[in-house]
Parts: C-alpha cells; structure tokens; sequence
C-alpha cells in the first residue's frame, strides 16, 4: 500500500500573512446586530402578543359516555303454550359493527346539532362542534365542546348529551315499531293457520264423532276388555255346557225331562197313585212267582197293575201335558238321589241359558264395535294428525305474540345500552389561548435567534483560526490518514 508522500517542511513554500482589514466602527456593528435582533424578535413577539390579545379565552366541558360489555338473555316456558326467549347480544359481539363508532357519529352529526341548539334556543352556528374520541380497547367515548364561557360549554355539553339520548330513544322507537310491524304479519299469518287447521279439526270431530284421538284410544281400550269378558262368558259358558251334558248323560233325560219329572215328584196325589202301581206290582211279581200266566189269581194281579199304571200314567199327562209314551218314560226315584241330581240339571241348565244368553249379547256388541272401530280408524288416525298440526300451529302461534311482546322489552338489541360515565365538566381555566406555551414558544424562539447571532459574531475568529498555517499543516496529516 502506497503511503502518502508528505513534503518537508523546509521544501514549503512560506505563507504570507493576510493583510488586516480596515477596522470597522464598532458602532455600525453593534447597530447592526442590534437591528437585526429586533427585527427576529418582533417576527417572533408580535404575532404571540397579538395572538394572546385578540383571541378570545376558550372553556372546555368534557364529558363521557360508556357501553356495557356483558349480554342480556331472559327465556320463560309457558307449559302447553310455547316458548318466549329474549336476548341482547353483547355491544361487541360483532367484529363487523362497532356501536362506538356509530354513536361517534350521531354524536358529530349535523341532526343532532341542530337539535341540540334548538334545545337551548341558540343558532346552530353559535353551537361548537363536538370532539369526539374512542378510547382504543374500551368502550369509552370522550367528548369536548369549546365555549366562550365555562357554563355556556357545561350547558350546550348537557344539551348535546340529552339530544343524543333522545334521538337514541326515537331510533330505539323506530326500530321496535318496525319490527312490531313485521311481527303482527307474522302473527296474522300464523293466526290464519291455527284457524284454518281448527275449522279442519271441528269438521272431522263432527264426522267421525271423536273428540279427541284419547276417546278413540278409550274406546279400543274399552272393546279390548269386552273382547276379554267375551272370553271368560265363553269358557263360563262352554263348562255349564259340559255339565249339563254330562248329567242328563247320567239321567238318561234332558232338562226339560228332568223338569217334568220334577214337577211329577212335587205333585202328592202322583206320588200317591204311583206308589200304589207300585205296591201292585210287587203282588203281580209275588203272583207270577207262584201262578202260571192263565192263573185267575195271576190274572187279577195283572189287571190291577195295570189299572193302577194306567191312572198315575194319566195323571203324569195331566201334570206335565207330555204324551204318553213320554210321560211314561219318566223315571222317579222314591229315594230322592235322582230328584238331586235333576234338581242340579235343571239349575246347570238355567245357568247356560243365562251365559248363552249373556255371551250372544255380548259378542254381538263387541263385534259391531269392533267393526266400528275398524272403519273410524283411519278418520281416528287423520284427526290425531289433524289435531298435532294444530297443536303445533297453536304453539308457533302463542310462541310468535310472546316474542313479539317480549321484544317489546328488548330495547337495545339494535342500540346497545350505553350510559354517563362523566358528566359535562365546568372548566376552572380557559384552554385556549395557553399563555404559558405561547410564552415558551417565543422564549425559544428568541434564544435561538440569540445562539445564530452569537454564531455570526463570532465567525470571523473561527475562519482565521482556521485559515492559520500551522492549524492548518496540523489538520491535513489527519485528513490524508482518515482518507488513507
């Protein structure tokens, strides 16, 4: 690396020494800085001064306003009727709708200024124009209004506050009112409905004579348990049957034998000309046993039986009005086992006429009402969907006026609640114009026309200093080796 060649000192070429200026008056230069100092300062003074005089003070009321963060939700279930629910989403649940920024601007808006100067009987030009600012992360508003005076700012604050709440409230109304509308529609169409599927309802109800799908669920059930009796009257019926064929088996005679038969052994005179055959057939027998046939003795043996069975034989057919060979059929025991068991014929007999007769009457009507049921099922069936389309038509119906009502309470779903976090302050000092910052401006201002005079005075003695040979033989050694 080449390093610079630096010259002797005695190769130099010897400097000759400026010649002095003329000396100046130092008058004419302190005239001079004079002069100049006063014309920066005036530039500086003059408009602070005129600032401060002319400009009148100015009263600041700040005021602020808050939005809840939290939700609202309230829900009441009404048994068979329906279900009414109301909720109020929180004022930032939507990333898309910032409710600050909406209030930020009703509160700038023109309406609500207008409003606001009518409401304390000033022009709209005599009314200051809001500061509005969000409070970044929070729900806060800040508000400013700049007055003449510090009651004059309270007031058209107080005034712009309650013109705000207020055109809240007539949106608030808007809103609820438009809503209501279009709810009351609904509902009338819904009502139209519930009517249409109750006129539906009553015109079957009248055809198929149910009230209700319970009524016919209460009837099958009813014909269920007469099927069942039907069931039991049978099997009662069938054993009767059984047992009564089984006597008059053991009898040899039905039942209705065995009545006459009855009747036969209740009559005295019968009984009487029947035991007297009897007692002459035991002398026929006697008689057979020791005379022939032909005997006179046999033969009148005879003859008397006979006579004495023609006569109870006689009085049986007057007795009973049976013919004779079924009167004489009839078999009575004189020792009362067979009257007995006709006896329990005769009441086994009463006893199936009686179920028989209980059985037919009841099967016929469980059959007719079955039949009956079979054919109404269908319109049953039609009727219980009938009367759940109307139940649920009743219930969107009810649920739709107890949302509608319950929305009525439901204010702030649209506007979300906000409320006075401060009211409108009365300010104890002006906040403009500030004095003391415009004095520190031009503090500022005059010290540093003072430095760059200061700066000018001195420049000369720099400039030689540094035109001086040996500064300067001091300095290029020092300039070559930083660009080295």
């Amino acid at each position: 690396m080449m390093k610079a060649q630096i010259p002797a000192a005695e190769d130099a070429t010897p400097v000759t020494p400026a010649k002095p200026r003329k000396a100046r008056s130092r008058f004419w230069r302190y005239t001079r800085y004079l002069v100049v100092f006063a014309l920066f300062t005036a530039g500086v003074w003059v408009p602070i001064i005129g600032y401060l005089k002319s400009v009148p003070p100015t009263y600041t009321s700040q005021a602020s306003l808050i939005l809840p963060g939290a939700g609202v939700s309230a829900s009441v279930n009404l048994d068979s009727i329906g279900q009414a629910s109301s909720y109020a989403s929180s004022a930032f649940a939507s990333h898309s709708v910032s409710p600050t920024e909406t209030y930020k601007r009703l509160l700038a808006a023109d309406r609500t200024r207008s409003y606001a100067a009518a409401r304390m009987d000033i022009p709209v030009a005599a009314f200051a124009r809001p500061r509005v600012e969000l409070v970044d992360q929070t729900g806060l508003i800040n508000i400013e209004l700049k007055a003449g005076s510090p009651e004059e700012a309270r007031a058209q604050a107080e005034a712009l506050l309650a013109t705000f709440f207020a055109e809240l409230d007539r949106l608030r109304s808007d809103d609820l009112e438009v809503r209501e509308q279009s709810a009351v529609a609904a509902i009338e169409e819904y009502r139209n409905s519930v009517m249409a599927t109750r006129e539906s309802v009553t015109r079957l109800q009248g055809e198929t004579g149910f009230l209700s799908d319970d009524q016919f669920a209460a009837q099958v059930t009813e014909n269920d348990i007469r099927r069942a009796e039907v069931a039991a009257l049978q099997a009662k019926l069938q054993d009767r049957t059984a047992f009564v064929a089984a006597l008059e088996a053991a009898l040899g005679m039905s039942a209705a034998q065995a009545a006459r038969a009855l009747d036969l052994a209740a009559d005295e005179e019968y009984m009487a000309l029947k035991k007297d055959a009897s007692e002459k057939a035991a002398l026929r027998a006697e008689a057979a046993s020791k005379y022939g046939a032909q005997h006179p003795q046999m033969i009148a043996a005879t003859s008397t039986y006979s006579q004495a069975a023609e006569a109870a034989l006689i009085k049986a057919v007057a007795i009973t009005g049976l013919a004779p060979a079924q009167a004489q059929r009839l078999n009575l025991s004189q020792e009362g086992d067979r009257t007995a068991l006709m006896s329990d014929l005769l009441r086994g007999e009463a006893e199936r006429a009686g179920l028989a007769a209980q059985y037919e009457v009841l099967n016929a009507r469980y059959e007719a009402e079955r039949q009956r049921l079979e054919t109404a099922s269908l319109a049953a069936a039609q009727l219980k969907d009938m009367q759940r389309d109307f139940q649920v038509a009743e219930a969107v119906f009810a649920s739709a006026i107890a949302r509608a009502q319950s929305s009525k309470v439901d204010v702030f779903a649209s506007y979300p609640l906000v409320q006075v976090l401060e009211n409108p302050t009365l300010a104890d000092k002006p906040s403009s114009p500030r004095k003391k910052l415009a004095i520190v401006a031009g503090g500022a201002a005059t010290f540093m026309i003072l430095i760059a005079l200061g700066l000018g005075w001195v420049r000369r003695g720099i400039i030689r200093w540094l035109t001086t040979p040996g500064n300067t033989a001091a300095v290029a050694p020092q300039a070559e080796g930083a660009s080295a």
